[in-house]
C-alpha cells in the first residue's frame, strides 16, 4: 500500500513537472514574439510569420539573385520583351518613374483618360451661364463673395484643399438647376460644404459645426433640410473631378523643369487654382483646362523669361499654349488684383510661411503674346527619359 502511494505521488510530481515545464517553455515562447506595429506589417498572407523567418526569405532571395544574376545577362534579350509586353501600344508614364504603387503607374494614363470623360459629362457639369439664365436674386459677386468665406471656413476646420474644391462643384451644379434666394445663398454654401465633408474627410465636421459658423443665422433642420435638396438635384453625383485633381499631375510634369524650386512651383499653383474658384468667368473652363492654365501661369510668374509652355507639359495635359489663352488672362488678372481685388481670404492664406509666401510674389503685368503660340519643338531629352524610366 505504501508503496503505491509513492508510486502515486512520484507520478504526480512529474505531471506538475512536466506542466510547469512546458508552461515555462510557453511563456518564453510568449515572451520572445516581437511587437510589430501594424504599418511595419508586410503584405503577407499569414501576419503571424516571424521576424526570422522574414529574415531567412530575404537572405534566400538575395542568394537567389546572385545565382541568377549571370543567367539574367545572358537572357536580357527576353527580359526586354517581357518590358514591351508590359508597355505595349504606349510609353511609360511619368508616375510610372514613382516607387509608390498608390501612383498606378502604368494605369494612369487610362486613369485620366475617364476622369478627362467624366468632367466632359453635362451631367456633371455647371450651365457656363447660370446666373443670367437662372438666377434672378444671385448675382456673380454674390457667389464670389460666399467662396471666398467659404475658404475661410475650410481654413477653421482644416479641410482638405478637395473638399474646397467639390463644395464650389456641388454650389455651381446647385445654381444651374435651382433659382435661389440671396438670403439662401449661404445656407447652400454651409450644406454644400458639409456634403464635401463627409465625402472627403475622414472627420468632417458635425451639422451643429456649420450652424455655429454662420452665427446660428440657420437651425439644424434648415441646414440638413438643403443637404437633402442638393443631393436630390445633383442625383447623388457627388464624385466629380476638380482642379486639383488634374493639378497634382500636370505639377509633376512641370517639376521636371524646376527642381530647385519645385515646392514653390506647387505652392503657387494651388494659390492661382483657389483664385480661379472665386470668378464666376471661369465656370466654363473644364477643370482639366484651369489646372493646365495655372501651370502655365505659375511657370510664367517664376521664370518669366522662358517659354511657360513645353511639349512634355502638353503631351501629359493635352492641351496647346493656344487653348490656354482665355482661361490663363483671367487668372492673371486674378493674381494682381484687376478681379476680385475685394476677395482677400484666398490672398491672406497664401501670404503665409507655410505656403511660401507665394502670394506676395511679383510678376509681370503683361504675358507676351508669343507665348501663346504652339510649341513646335519636341523636348527629345525629356520623353526619352520618361520612355527609359
Amino acid at each position: 500500500m505504501a508503496d503505491q502511494e509513492n508510486c502515486v505521488r512520484v507520478t504526480r510530481a512529474a505531471a506538475r513537472k512536466r506542466a510547469a515545464e512546458s508552461a515555462g517553455l510557453m511563456e518564453g515562447r510568449v515572451m520572445n514574439k516581437k511587437r510589430v506595429v501594424l504599418g511595419d506589417l508586410s503584405n503577407l498572407s499569414n501576419v503571424d510569420v516571424s521576424a526570422n523567418k522574414v529574415q531567412g526569405k530575404e537572405n534566400k532571395k538575395k542568394q537567389a539573385k546572385g545565382k541568377l544574376k549571370s543567367k539574367a545577362e545572358v537572357a536580357k534579350p527576353a527580359l526586354e520583351v517581357k518590358t514591351d509586353e508590359v508597355s505595349v501600344d504606349k510609353p511609360v508614364d511619368i508616375d510610372a518613374k514613382s516607387v509608390d504603387p498608390q501612383m498606378c503607374g502604368y494605369y494612369v494614363s487610362d486613369i485620366y483618360e475617364y476622369l478627362r470623360q467624366m468632367e466632359a459629362d453635362p451631367k456633371r457639369r455647371p450651365l457656363p451661364d447660370y446666373i443670367e439664365k437662372v438666377q434672378k436674386d444671385v448675382s456673380t459677386n454674390m457667389r464670389g463673395i460666399l467662396v471666398d468665406w467659404l475658404v475661410e471656413v475650410a481654413e477653421e476646420y482644416k479641410l482638405v484643399s478637395d473638399t474646397l474644391y467639390i463644395t464650389v462643384s456641388y454650389i455651381d451644379r446647385y445654381l444651374s438647376l435651382n433659382a435661389l434666394n440671396r438670403q439662401r445663398l449661404q445656407l447652400l454654401g454651409v450644406s454644400s460644404m458639409l456634403i464635401a465633408s463627409k465625402y472627403e474627410e475622414i472627420n468632417p465636421p458635425n451639422v451643429e459645426d456649420f450652424c455655429y459658423i454662420t452665427d446660428n443665422t440657420y437651425r439644424k433642420d434648415e441646414v440638413v433640410k438643403m443637404e437633402a435638396d442638393i443631393l436630390k438635384s445633383l442625383k447623388f453625383e457627388l464624385g466629380n473631378p476638380t482642379v486639383k485633381t488634374f493639378l497634382r499631375r500636370f505639377t509633376r510634369v512641370a517639376q521636371e523643369d524646376y527642381k530647385d524650386s519645385s515646392l514653390q512651383l506647387e505652392c503657387l499653383g494651388c494659390y492661382l487654382a483657389e483664385l480661379s474658384l472665386l470668378d464666376y468667368g471661369c465656370v466654363k473652363f473644364l477643370p482639366s483646362m484651369v489646372a493646365a492654365s495655372v501651370i502655365f501661369l505659375a511657370r510664367f510668374i517664376i521664370e518669366p523669361k522662358m517659354h511657360p509652355w513645353s511639349s512634355a507639359v502638353q503631351e501629359y495635359s493635352g492641351y496647346k499654349a493656344s487653348d490656354l489663352k482665355e482661361c490663363v488672362l483671367i487668372i492673371h488678372d486674378l493674381y494682381l488684383s484687376r478681379r476680385g481685388g475685394a476677395l482677400q481670404a484666398v490672398r491672406e492664406k497664401y501670404k503665409q510661411h507655410k505656403f511660401k509666401c507665394v502670394a506676395t510674389m511679383p510678376a509681370s503685368p503683361e504675358i507676351p503674346a508669343s507665348y501663346f503660340e504652339d510649341v513646335q519643338e519636341v523636348d527629345v531629352s525629356y520623353v526619352e527619359d520618361v520612355q527609359s524610366s
